[in-house]
């Protein structure tokens, strides 16, 4: 069996807390995700540090995991004499840990399944139900699918454990309904969607990490969004009523006369809605925009206002 140094494959210390742990997987996730990331081998990347959270969230595999001891990554290992009865490992194989060649860390780990915590103290028979193996998966969705809901199909190696207690790889498509008015970094939980149990152990679960991507327009913030409206100097001064895009269309927004550059004007649920009923809200954040060029005659209009207006937008510098 060859050794993998999960805490350096995350990029955090050896007693790392939970919290530090979590969020180095979702960084990296996101890094080495195949559908978004061009980082060479961001599909190997992406597996093994999966593969390293799936072992260091648990407390107790993170226990089992330290317990190996430390080795170069890619040294061939055994595990210690009395590890196996310590953790309640099951044997692979008729030469139990003295017949590892083939075997990698993963399933090892895999091996420990759901119930690993119930194991320590005594050895797991056999015949004992052991519960499958959760996921976790990243999840990349654009506005408007989050906003409309959406179905997304999951590729998963599932792992098995054979009749004769091989641990097996098995790919499976697994499709995940997405409802509406999920958030940004927020987690789904669908409860048996993970890998099978063994002995009538029930189903693992299926974590989904909710990540939006950047949209032109809009500005996510839980379920509010914000827009960047320019409006001319005029628009500003005077007021004015102008269109501005929503998720639902375009709608007709007051300005009022004497408006600033960022002041947030606020559109009552117009933004992501919400899971059982409502939606958040829409916040414009005004910008004032001025022309690139100016003609002749709106040359001559604005040098009439400058020397008409007493306006000192720097007055309060003075003493």
């Amino acid at each position: 069996m060859k050794y993998k140094d999960y805490y350096a494959i995350l990029g955090v210390a050896r007693d790392a807390a939970q919290a530090d742990i979590k969020k180095a997987y979702r960084k990296l996730a996101r890094k080495y995700h195949p559908d978004v990331s061009k980082e060479p081998a961001a599909e190997e990347r992406f597996k093994d540090v999966g593969e390293a959270y799936e072992t260091l969230r648990d407390k107790d595999k993170r226990a089992a995991y330290d317990a190996l001891g430390r080795h170069r990554p890619g040294q061939d290992f055994r595990p210690p004499p009395q590890w196996a009865k310590e953790f309640g490992a099951q044997h692979f194989g008729a030469g139990g840990f003295e017949d590892l060649g083939g075997i990698d860390l993963s399933d090892l780990f895999a091996s420990l399944g759901g119930g690993f915590a119930r194991a320590r103290g005594g050895f797991r028979g056999r015949g004992m139900a052991i519960p499958g193996e959760d996921f976790e998966v990243t999840v990349h969705l654009g506005l408007m699918e989050a906003a409309r809901g959406t179905e997304v199909t999951l590729e998963l190696a599932m792992r098995e454990i054979a009749a004769d207690g091989r641990m097996l790889r098995t790919p499976r498509s697994v499709r995940a309904r997405i409802p509406k008015g999920v958030t940004d970094g927020e987690k789904l939980r669908l409860r048996g969607r993970g890998g099978p149990g063994a002995n009538g152990g029930p189903a693992g679960d299926l974590y989904l990490n909710i990540a939006l991507h950047p949209h032109p327009l809009f500005r996510p913030s839980g379920h509010d969004l914000y827009l960047e409206v320019p409006v001319t100097p005029w628009e500003a001064a005077l007021g004015a009523h102008i269109e501005i895009p929503t998720l639902e269309g375009r709608l007709s927004l007051k300005i009022p006369p004497g408006s600033k550059a960022g002041q947030k004007l606020r559109v009552a649920g117009k933004g992501l809605p919400r899971p059982h009923a409502g939606a958040g809200d829409l916040y414009a954040v005004l910008s004032i925009a001025v022309p690139g060029t100016l003609s002749a005659r709106e040359k001559e209009l604005f040098e009439a206002l400058r020397a008409a207006s007493g306006f000192d937008p720097r007055g309060h510098f003075a003493g």
